[in-house]
């Protein structure tokens, strides 16, 4: 047992002395390299073969790094849409319209973003990723092949070195020469294998790029043309629900017009009538009249080229000079008063047309 221990010890200790000298080796006759005493194994081919990887891993790198911080972006907009959606839900009343409609748009807007974050982490992420966790080990490979060259070159100096000494040991030069073509072997397969492998890694990263930008696109085209379907359909619940505001909203202003109307019945059955003008029928119509109506609500004019209603007002609805300039749902006419009083058309204006009635 003692004499197994013993041996295991000067087995470690003896390959740690082999590392250590391989090492030394390598440091002086970089040294030497450098100094211009020793030549250096130059390969310009391999050269451009290791640049082309060392550029094809950092974009390679960016490209993940650039991927992830995407995928961030997505995850963080995706929750921003959630609270915005979840604030609409807990804001939607139970009996304005669409409220099932709306809470399905909601629901199906959080699904698409959960599916579209999904399909591009297994679609696109995780091929950068494959893509990327082969570099390390090529990475290794090429460190490894370098050493190897400095060891080719260290050996073929020494053997030769031996070569040309005064005093020729024999014994020295064969193992000299058995170490230089240990060495070289060592060196060419590396060397072969990697002049091998590095042009197929670096011709690869056009498909790498095609698969995940074409997934990419792919998924980003799907995820928009449906969420702009939801986008519709919320807007058109919207729109509907605006519609129901403003029916109410036009409801309880007729039902004040009304009450309103009925108090100047009232009120012209024990006064006069308002200006006897009002009531005449033997004056003489202005040019382009086509019929009377009646303000059924007030209308406070905004702009200079509209009239002023007050509820009960008789109005000479004229034809437009330009019938171009007729927008939907307005008339030109005068006030009958006015009209009566100075036979003159200048004060005309437009006016809503549901804001009266035709008589």
């Amino acid at each position: 047992m003692a004499e197994t221990g013993n041996t295991g010890k000067g087995v470690t200790a003896g390959k740690l002395a082999s590392t250590v000298q391989k090492r030394l080796s390598r440091a002086q006759e970089k040294v030497l390299q450098k100094l211009g005493k020793a030549d250096e194994t130059r390969d310009a081919v391999f050269e451009e073969m290791v640049a082309n990887f060392n550029k094809q891993m950092g974009e390679g790198t960016k490209l993940q790094r650039d991927m992830k911080a995407y995928m961030v972006a997505v995850k963080t907009l995706h929750e921003a849409s959630r609270r915005l959606q979840d604030c609409l839900a807990d804001m939607y009343e139970p009996e304005w319209f669409g409220k099932e409609e709306m809470n399905a748009v909601v629901e199906d807007t959080d699904t698409l973003w959960l599916d579209f974050h999904q399909n591009i982490t297994d679609n696109s992420m995780l091929s950068i990723d494959s893509y990327l966790a082969q570099f390390p080990e090529v990475k290794a490979r090429i460190a490894k092949r370098d050493r190897k060259m400095v060891d080719f070159d260290s050996a073929r100096h020494h053997f030769s070195s031996l070569q040309k000494g005064k005093k020729k040991d024999e014994a020295k030069i064969a193992k000299a020469e058995e170490e230089l073509g240990r060495s070289q072997k060592i060196f060419e397969e590396l060397n072969v294998e990697l002049q091998d492998q590095l042009p197929v890694l670096w011709d690869s990263r056009v498909g790498v790029y095609v698969n995940t930008f074409q997934n990419l696109a792919n998924h980003q085209e799907k995820f928009h043309k449906e969420m702009s379907k939801l986008s519709q359909n919320l807007n058109d619940i919207m729109t509907k629900l605006d519609e129901q505001r403003q029916i109410k909203k036009d409801g309880a202003a007729a039902k004040a017009g009304d009450k309103s109307e009925d108090a100047n019945h009232s009120q012209a059955a024990s006064s006069p009538p308002r200006g006897s003008e009002s009531n005449s029928s033997d004056y003489k119509l202005p040019p382009g009249f086509i019929y009377k109506v009646k303000a059924v609500h007030e209308y406070a004019a905004t702009d200079g080229d509209e009239l002023e209603l007050t509820v009960g007002d008789i109005v000479l609805v004229l034809a437009f000079d330009n019938p171009d300039e007729q927008d939907d749902g307005w008339l030109l006419g005068v006030q009958e008063s006015a009209w009566i009083r100075n036979k003159d058309i200048a004060s005309k204006g437009v006016f809503p047309e549901n804001f009266t009635q035709k008589l």
